[in-house]
């Protein structure tokens, strides 16, 4: 059988048509000299949950990015998994070998800040242990305003359409608008106020973030749906651990999400129940060798759930 039908056969259609335009983007990089980078993230882990039977998962994270100019460049995101807020495949189960471009889009950066259309990330810059999936993707616009000691960020598109292997079509309607305002207060302090509308649901939010010395960062987040009493609240420690020579990063939090707040919980990352409920993980790099392990557990009322594994990345 000729190579092309058969790769037809075994891939997505849209992963398909990723990997033919990565494929175009890296020749035409190598032909006019352009910078072409990628990074790809491996890892294997053990899912222990009290309602269901130990799992065997993996996950693979390929980021790849071409920069066209000084300001623009190209970036996409393919990753295992068959759900928004998670990305991991269970090897024991034959049938769940999922893979997906979940993203694809273009991005302007300049002094002003900078501008993503297409198929975008669920973040700006940094990654929220509470909010939305890091693994997510919004159908739309991110415009970031930077301002003094602070930023102004807008963000319209589809968030509904949560079946990774539909990410990359066209946005049916707009459900999505975010308006943040984030802020430096001083060396130690910074905060974020947000109003969203999400899904038929409307959200504001805010976040503050403290360094409180030795390398200990405390923070805290209300979200709060607005015409009903639901809400989330997030309490937790973020803390940089000397360990073995090299340094473990240890996280640890209190959540409490109403029973009635929907999808504005359902697609963080790794969601495992409303009510209350705690989290800590302990992650180690290992020297300069990429490889590094983790371990988590996560509780709520209703149930629990023991992770552990190694990860590498390149």
């Amino acid at each position: 059988m000729p190579v092309f039908p058969l790769i037809q056969q075994c891939l997505p259609k849209r992963l398909l048509h990723v990997c033919l335009l990565l494929t175009l983007a890296c020749l035409a990089a190598r032909t006019q000299a352009l910078e072409f980078n990628q990074t790809l993230d491996l890892q294997a882990r053990i899912d222990d949950r009290s309602s269901r039977q130990l799992r065997y998962q993996y996950r693979a994270r390929y980021y790849p990015s071409v920069r066209l100019s000084d300001t623009l460049s190209a970036h996409a995101f393919v990753v295992t998994g068959d759900e928004f807020g998670s990305s991991h495949n269970t090897a024991s189960d034959g049938s769940a070998a999922y893979v997906s471009a979940r993203r694809a889009y273009l991005r302007h950066e300049g002094e002003y800040g900078k501008t993503e259309v297409g198929v975008i990330p669920t973040y700006k810059g940094a990654v929220s242990s509470s909010g939305l999936s890091k693994d997510g993707w919004i159908q739309g616009l991110r415009h970031v305003r930077n301002l003094a000691n602070s930023k102004l960020e807008l963000v319209v598109g589809q968030l509904d359409s949560t079946d990774p292997s539909q990410a990359l079509g066209a946005p049916s309607e707009i459900d999505y608008l975010e308006l943040e305002f984030s802020a430096v207060i001083n060396e130690k302090t910074s905060y974020e106020v947000s109003v969203e509308r999400m899904i038929g649901a409307n959200f504001t939010r805010m976040e503050l973030r403290r360094d409180v010395g030795q390398s200990l960062v405390a923070f805290g987040e209300l979200v709060a749906r607005l015409g009903e009493s639901s809400k989330k609240l997030v309490l937790g420690v973020e803390s940089d651990l000397p360990m073995l020579g090299e340094t473990a990063e240890l996280s640890a939090l209190y959540a409490y999400v109403s029973d009635d707040f929907g999808s504005r919980a359902d697609l963080t990352e790794d969601f495992l129940g409303t009510g209350h409920g705690i989290t800590a993980e302990l992650s180690y790099e290992i020297g300069r060798s990429n490889w590094g392990w983790f371990v988590r557990f996560d509780g709520t009322e209703s149930r629990s759930r023991f992770i552990a594994g190694i990860k590498w990345s390149q």
